[in-house]
């Protein structure tokens, strides 16, 4: 069962949304897989997502049940096969940390769309409610590319 964390980088906005969208399109498409979520700061620890992040996850089905903010742990690039930054900071946070023999597991979400002009998933937290009806949108478009590359 391949195991997959979503990054960003206090773990309440992007990565717990990509967490509840790649859960639920992993169960409709009746694919067993590990997902989990991280942020590479720990300010949040033990909080909830974003509540303007669960709103709009929610208005599209997704659900954030059980999801609280955690920091990265030195054993994730261990233990997941996947580990997907949401933008270049948290991607070049993760590489310096992560040891090297496990470098190879680390990339960034959106370079799996290469139809989308974005090669980052901007952090909607200072922003409005559309920022986070866009980071759906992009998020939905990595999760359909992540499950075409893992089945």
């Amino acid at each position: 069962m391949p195991s997959i964390l979503f990054v960003c980088l206090g773990n309440i906005c992007r990565s717990p949304t990509a967490e509840a969208v790649f859960r639920h399109k992993a169960l409709v498409a009746g694919v067993t897989v590990e997902i989990d979520s991280a942020g590479t700061g720990a300010w949040h620890e033990g909080e909830l997502p974003d509540s303007r992040a669960r709103e709009a996850g929610h208005a599209r089905g997704y659900s954030f049940k059980g999801q609280t903010a955690r920091a990265i742990k030195d054993m994730d690039f261990e233990t997941f096969d996947y580990i997907f930054a949401m933008d270049s900071r948290n991607l070049r946070d993760l590489t310096k940390r992560c040891p090297a023999q496990y470098r190879h597991k680390i990339r960034r979400l959106l370079d799996l769309t290469p139809l989308s002009s974005e090669r980052d998933v901007p952090d909607p937290y200072y922003g409005g409610a559309n920022g986070f009806e866009y980071v759906l949108d992009l998020i939905e478009a990595a999760s359909d590319a992540i499950l075409s590359e893992i089945t």
